[in-house]
């Protein structure tokens, strides 16, 4: 479904009721990365998943230069409109962690607590920073097919890379649909986001923490540091699972949310 959020079309799905879980998606992809979790996690929540600027259904704008809060205040803005006034649960995978943190630090009394999938605190490295401007000017000279070309052996757990050949061309499809403006946009929000491991040392919420054991792209001491930084979370590590759990084991990743809201009563 479609509405209009300050003058801007936003793509997003709304199923279910009670407590609003906001799920935010990776880079660079779109909200249908989170269609098993609106389908199995209705029955135990009110599922929000966005499509952010420039992805999937939503409008990029232009001319206007996009950061990581960005991101996070166009959240606020669509819980808004559909007037969810209530603390929410925020979840990100990837680069959607990053907006889930920003949005953290920027909105903490509409946070009730987190879930943040495949994803990190710390911000880019030297190195991480120059990879993103290498990517910001092969999307300028190759478009979605070149990123997606570089980044589909990566996000996905060797496993599933030879043996899913299905969800390898629905990732495909996901990442070529991305506008090169949105790619361009992302990369460069998370090339300069900052780092928010303070962040979580001052959050005192639930915080569940969820990690494929085969990710390529975060570490485990990405999700160890995180778990010592939240003082009140839970690390749940996927077997079988790389960068995108949701969609390579969407039952186990299910399981780990489900508990998650039970625990909160």
């Amino acid at each position: 479904m479609q509405t209009t959020v300050m003058g801007r079309i936003v793509g997003y799905d709304d199923r279910g009721e009670g407590t609003p879980v906001v799920l935010i998606h990776g880079y660079p992809l779109n909200r249908m990365i989170w269609e098993a979790q609106w389908e199995g996690l209705a029955d135990h929540a009110r599922i929000i998943a966005p499509d952010l600027r420039g992805f999937g259904e939503s409008e990029m704008v232009a001319g206007i230069p996009t950061e990581i809060t960005t991101y996070a205040d166009d959240v606020r803005e669509l819980l808004d409109a559909l007037g969810i006034s209530e603390p929410a649960i925020i979840a990100g995978l990837s680069m959607g962690g990053y907006v889930a943190l920003a949005y953290l630090r920027r909105y903490p009394e509409h946070v009730a607590a987190l879930i943040l999938a495949n994803t990190k605190a710390t911000a880019d490295s030297l190195e991480g920073k120059a990879g993103r401007d290498k990517s910001i000017t092969l999307a300028q000279t190759k478009g979605a097919a070149g990123i997606a070309e570089g980044m589909l052996p990566k996000v996905l757990s060797p496993k599933t890379y030879t043996s899913n050949p299905e969800l390898v061309a629905q990732v495909n499809r996901i990442m070529q649909s991305a506008t090169v403006p949105g790619i361009i946009g992302a990369l460069t929000a998370m090339r300069d986001r900052p780092d928010s491991t303070g962040t979580l040392l001052e959050f005192s919420q639930s915080t569940l923490i969820i990690a494929g054991a085969d990710d390529q792209l975060m570490s485990a001491a990405d999700q160890e540091n995180m778990k010592q930084a939240a003082r009140n979370s839970t690390l749940v590590t996927i077997p079988d699972a790389g960068h995108l759990s949701p969609m390579e084991q969407p039952e186990a990743f299910n399981k780990a949310v489900a508990e998650f809201l039970r625990s909160m009563g």
